[in-house]
């Protein structure tokens, strides 16, 4: 069905691909495996017509195909379901659905009330009960992936290529959408499965593909592979260097002082009255479903959604209504859900983006000191291996894994200078955890 021969790609500073190659069949659900920066998202969207190859080709159905475009791979019969959302966040859910192709009236005007119809059929379909008429805005983020799916299905694709598809849900729609792939698989389509949970590409896929580096690692039938042998053909060398034994924390080294408490949080209509406690030193899950309100508590801990009832203590000061600068200036970040909408700049570098939250450890005088600021930079990007030419590299431009990964460092760079003024009193809040305890999550 689809065939990628010796693509590779350049941009300025970062060899993304080399020499690659990837077969997936009619019928067959194909995992794309590697670590952050293997090349998964500039292969996808060589594949879907957004970035053309420097070198290489592409064949659908056995004839070679360059597109002019996405909207040429789209006609084609491939439709990608990226990690950040192509959705218009002011129109309806029945409307982002059927952009493009919308229902229509005997005299072509624009049949509203069958795409609402046809909306909440597809919808229906995948066990999702959402409102077709309501805005995208008004959406959390699991729904609007939802929304994303079933719009990739209404156009029949040949090629349906999803790129962390259950990185914003979890449980009962995880099983449907793998119920749904699997029909899919069974009428002839080919799927390319992005994921680093690795349970799921031994649940769902038939055969995998490893990058590492822009280039092919290998290419296996799932049934021949095991979890320790993907492992290592992800990372390069052997299980036991990547996951050394666990060990507890010393009581020496374990500090009990509490750092953060929140109590009776009220945030109509998921949060209703949840709190929770931070120690020093101690790393913290916050799970649930779905819709359970996690996100929604994290965010009213931030300051980031008005708490309606509750308190949040931290630094030995306990505020019922918290803001962003509060949180930030009492030493909390918080790494967003949604990092390319709400967790960094995006018409700024990756410089700018990782100092951002230190800006007053950067001043010289009223002037920014942009020395220092580069240097800061640089050191993250090498602590973190953010792939990019630099600090000046535009943060837009940069893969879906190490977009997160200067998300992360900035806050980490916040630590660092909060530290020098305000010594232990850090703590990182990320909602972003789904479970703890599993390597691959």
């Amino acid at each position: 069905m689809l065939s990628v021969t010796g693509i590779s790609k350049r941009f300025p500073g970062v060899q993304a691909l080399s020499d690659l190659s990837l077969e997936v069949a009619a019928g067959e659900i194909h995992a794309l495996v590697g670590e952050n920066g293997a090349g998964k998202s500039t292969l996808t969207k060589i594949i879907a017509g957004v970035q053309p190859p420097d070198e290489g080709e592409i064949r659908l159905d056995g004839r070679v195909v360059k597109w002019r475009g996405p909207a040429d791979a789209k006609v084609a019969g491939i439709h990608v379901i990226y990690q950040e959302f192509v959705l218009f966040p002011h129109l309806t859910v029945a409307e982002n659905i059927f952009i493009g192709q919308a229902p229509r009236s005997r005299i072509g005007f624009l049949d509203g009330r069958r795409a609402v119809t046809a909306a909440r059929e597809v919808l229906g379909r995948m066990g999702v009960s959402i409102d077709p008429r309501r805005l995208i805005d008004s959406l959390t983020v699991a729904d609007q992936q939802m929304v994303e799916i079933a719009k990739a299905l209404v156009h029949r694709p040949k090629v349906l290529i999803l790129d962390e598809p259950t990185a914003v849900i979890a449980g009962q729609e995880v099983v449907l959408l793998f119920e749904r792939l699997r029909r899919l698989r069974d009428e002839g389509v080919a799927i390319i499965y992005i994921s680093h949970r690795l349970e799921e590409i031994f649940q769902l896929c038939d055969r995998l593909t490893v990058v590492k580096d822009g280039r092919l690692v290998g290419s296996k039938p799932v049934s021949e592979v095991t979890r320790q042998d993907l492992i290592t053909m992800m990372v390069g060398r052997d299980l036991s260097h990547l996951f050394p034994p666990k060990l507890s924390p010393t009581a020496a080294q374990r500090d009990e002082t509490e750092v953060l408490s929140a109590e009776g949080i009220v945030v109509a209509p998921r949060v209703r009255g949840a709190g929770l406690k931070l120690q020093a030193g101690v790393i913290t899950g916050l799970a649930g479903l779905v819709g359970a309100g996690r996100s929604e508590l994290a965010m009213a801990i931030f300051g980031g959604t008005k708490m309606e009832a509750g308190s949040v203590t931290v630094g030995g000061r306990t505020f019922t209504s918290m803001t962003p600068a509060i949180a930030i200036a009492m030493g909390i970040g918080f790494v967003t859900e949604d990092r390319k909408s709400e967790g960094l700049a995006m018409l700024l570098d990756v410089g700018a983006n990782i100092t951002a939250s230190s800006l007053d450890s950067l001043r010289r005088g009223p002037f920014l000191d942009r020395a220092k600021e580069a240097a800061m930079s640089e050191e993250d990007i090498a602590n973190y291996r953010i792939a990019c030419r630099g600090p000046s590299n535009p943060v837009a431009t940069m893969s879906g894994g190490h977009a997160p990964a200067t998300a992360f460092s900035s806050w980490m760079s916040r630590r660092v200078a909060s530290m020098w003024a305000h010594a232990r009193k850090s703590i990182a809040l990320c909602a972003t955890w789904r479970r703890v305890g599993s390597p691959s999550s």
